[in-house]
């Protein structure tokens, strides 16, 4: 399971982490616009992809980065 960050080519400023099996195929999702999230800044890029061969750590480590202090740890550290 893959947990990653993308950076809109838009707006660089805009960034959004998710979490999914099959990157290449989620990329294509968001910068096609199936993504009601994603699609006001697309197109995407990957700016960090982190591969976790257990799913609950995933989700979890997903979930700590959309904290205050996820955030923080992704953009100084990522």
């Amino acid at each position: 399971m893959y947990v990653y960050i993308l950076k809109s080519k838009y707006n660089p400023t805009r960034h959004y982490t998710g979490l999914t099996s099959n990157l290449k195929r989620r990329l294509q999702e968001h910068n096609t616009g199936k993504s009601t999230h994603t699609s006001k800044y697309r197109p995407w890029i990957i700016k960090n992809a982190i591969w976790f061969e257990n799913p609950e750590k995933a989700a979890a480590f997903e979930k700590y980065l959309k904290t205050g202090s996820g955030r923080a740890l992704a953009m100084n550290h990522f």
